[in-house]
């Protein structure tokens, strides 16, 4: 069976994490002319046929949101309207998939939104990484290859032979202790957890932690960092607990606000995020590293055009009986 020709393309949420996808793969990105009015309407044409064409388009739900979202619907409604197979749209960070369900009266559940008007242009499937709550895969009828950053964050742990007895995963809240007890399983750690449920009589007192820290290096993770509060809290916490030595690792780098002033004062001695975002250079600082995760989005393309598993891709190449 010979795979149908497929063309890549990039709508500029992450430009350099789409060439180096594309360079992988061997391929150059197909072009699109893109332009924004005057009153900011969007414009996309693509300068090229794509008829009978399987299509990979890469753009992140990510600042600005709403711009990179509706270039991704413009993006859809261009290729269907130009006879395209199939159209497979790869998100690396999926926005809004925090608004995952009610947690109050009249609230929307905008992850869910999000899934339908992608479906409604007919897309055949979509690729991401790392969703804030697994479940999002459900609010789709098509197939969502839901692929893991923690292989490629946990490898640069083994490379630079930071393991260890002294280790400790921790997690900053209850929320992200399944996080955390996974990655602290992939590296032969124990895990712990920051429990931020503050006793508003003494509002000064530092959090609690549950789980032997003293005299360890301790790694921070969560799903992303975002305002870098949860992180900088829980640092807080972890350093009157008795932490030696701090990591802040999050798949998803957001920094929004005043995140990277609060993460560069902050006593955590490395934040290490992935490439899904694009960091630009304003918000680079001296404490970051990025692992890049193209490789994964770039195999991933390979074997979905050719019909292959991507079960293993979601395995860590360190420690392969860690489920995650």
């Amino acid at each position: 069976m010979t795979t149908p020709e497929y063309q890549i393309f990039s709508l500029g949420s992450n430009p350099e994490l789409g060439i180096e996808i594309a360079k992988i793969l061997g391929t150059d990105l197909s072009t699109i002319d893109t332009r924004q009015f005057a009153d900011n309407e969007i414009y996309e044409r693509i300068e090229h046929t794509v008829r009978g064409r399987d299509l990979y388009v890469i753009q992140g739900i990510s600042d600005p949101v709403n711009d990179n979202f509706m270039k991704l619907m413009i993006f859809i409604d261009a290729a269907r309207r130009a006879s395209a197979n199939t159209i497979n749209v790869v998100i690396p960070y999926f926005g809004y998939a925090r608004s995952d369900r009610k947690a109050r009266s009249r609230e929307p559940i905008s992850a869910r939104m999000i899934a339908n008007m992608l479906e409604s242009q007919g897309i055949k499937r979509v690729i991401t990484m790392d969703l804030h709550a697994d479940q999002v895969q459900g609010f789709f009828d098509v197939p969502v290859d839901h692929l893991l950053s923690m292989p490629a964050l946990g490898h640069y742990f083994y490379e630079n032979k930071l393991l260890g007895d002294d280790l400790v995963v921790v997690a900053p809240d209850h929320s992200s202790v399944g996080r955390a007890r996974k990655f602290a399983k992939l590296l032969h750690a124990e895990w712990a957890v920051v429990d931020r449920r503050v006793d508003n009589s003494v509002p000064d007192k530092a959090y609690a932690v549950t789980g032997n820290v003293a005299g360890k290096r301790a790694i921070l993770i969560d799903d992303i960092i975002d305002t870098g509060s949860s992180m900088v809290l829980a640092s807080e916490a972890l350093l009157a607990a008795g932490v030696t030595q701090m990591y802040a690792v999050a798949p998803h780098a957001v920094f929004s606000d005043h995140a990277v002033e609060k993460l560069e004062k902050s006593a955590i001695q490395q934040v290490l995020v992935t490439n899904t975002i694009e960091v630009p250079a304003a918000k680079q600082f001296s404490k970051l590293l990025q692992v890049s995760v193209a490789s994964t989005f770039a195999e991933t393309i390979r074997r979905v055009n050719s019909f292959e598993s991507i079960e293993d891709l979601i395995k860590s190449p360190d420690n392969v009986d860690v489920m995650l």
